[in-house]
């Protein structure tokens, strides 16, 4: 009788900590969503600069809400990093500030969720463990490339290079709590859909492909940005109207491809997991596209821009999950 309630104890705290990995697991993939969305804030704010130096915020760990909290001799401290910005603007030093506070957050979600996977898979399933691991060490490199983009006084190339990491840690994280579903069994395998496989690959890598080539226009964007000023922001798209035409294209391909992707999945599996996120990603494409003609026929106005982002991270996840979801045994 001891050893089955001792045997009952451990598969109860087994199941309460994967519980709890998949909760944080969970929590931080929302979170992550969330700083590509205040980093896209950032930019679209000019906020890039709010705090001039890294790891605090004008020489403070709480930034100031005043010119007066700052020495009378700031300008000449910070100048040559405030990028044109004379005077102190408490707004944009807050927004650059929260943008910290949450990648902080995030790192700290992400190192809850490797002890988890530690306690809950390190000796059944290791590949979720080492994809937890993965994806820690991952956001603290993404930490340091955060100080080396404010150093190099926001390098495009950088930037680029820093969204991109966030993506990668999201597919990560993505992989390792659809794993943990399918250990527990709740994704089963589902026959008869290689060709909707193909068709979804197909659309994730022209997807990856837009997603990179949006980080070009928006490069493009940033130097139409310090020529033309920030009070001209309805110049902006013209001076990268070629690119943003065909990034428009792409846009409606990848429109037709998860159409017919959907209709084919709600031929087959209209009652399963599968066939609700093909439906939510055609609706977040169609947000996506209605984001993207905002900003090419509205004069690119800010708020419009890390919507159009999110929705394309979004988008990418929702269609690893359906790649997942089609061949499931993979894991």
């Amino acid at each position: 009788m001891k050893y089955n309630e001792e045997f009952l104890f451990i598969v109860l705290f087994l199941h309460k900590v994967v519980q709890l990995f998949r909760r944080f697991g969970v929590l931080t993939i929302l979170a992550v969503i969330g700083l590509i969305f205040v980093g896209g804030f950032v930019r679209a704010s000019g906020a890039g600069m709010g705090c001039p130096d890294w790891p605090k915020c004008f020489g403070m760990w709480i930034p100031p809400t005043s010119v007066d909290q700052l020495p009378v001799n700031y300008q000449a401290i910070f100048g040559a990093k405030l990028k044109g910005e004379v005077e102190f603007n408490a707004i944009k030093t807050w927004i650059e500030y929260i943008n910290r506070l949450l990648g902080v957050l995030v790192g700290f979600f992400i190192f809850l969720t490797l002890i988890f996977s530690y306690k809950a898979y390190f000796k059944s399933n290791r590949s979720i463990f080492y994809l937890s691991l993965m994806a820690f060490v991952l956001v603290l490199f993404e930490g340091w490339l955060g100080s080396k983009v404010v150093s190099s006084e926001l390098l495009p190339g950088l930037i680029t290079v820093h969204m991109i990491v966030a993506v990668v840690i999201l597919g990560i994280l993505v992989l390792a709590i659809l794993k943990t579903y399918f250990l527990e069994g709740f994704i089963r395998e589902l026959d008869n859909t290689r060709d909707i496989r193909f068709l979804i690959f197909i659309v994730l890598l022209i997807s990856v492909g837009q997603l990179v080539f949006g980080t070009q226009i928006r490069e493009g964007i940033d130097l139409a940005q310090r020529e033309l000023g920030y009070d001209n922001r309805h110049l902006w798209v013209n001076s990268v109207l070629g690119k943003v035409n065909f990034h428009a294209v792409l846009g409606l391909v990848i429109l037709g491809l998860q159409f017919l992707i959907n209709s084919k999945i709600q031929g087959r599996f209209k009652a399963a997991l599968i066939s609700s996120y093909s439906t939510g990603t055609l609706v977040f494409i169609v947000l996506s596209i209605i984001t993207g003609v905002i900003l090419r026929f509205f004069g690119f106005p800010a708020f419009a821009q890390p919507f159009h982002l999110t929705l394309g991270v979004v988008i990418l996840c929702f269609q690893f999950v359906l790649l997942f979801l089609t061949k499931p045994q993979i894991a």
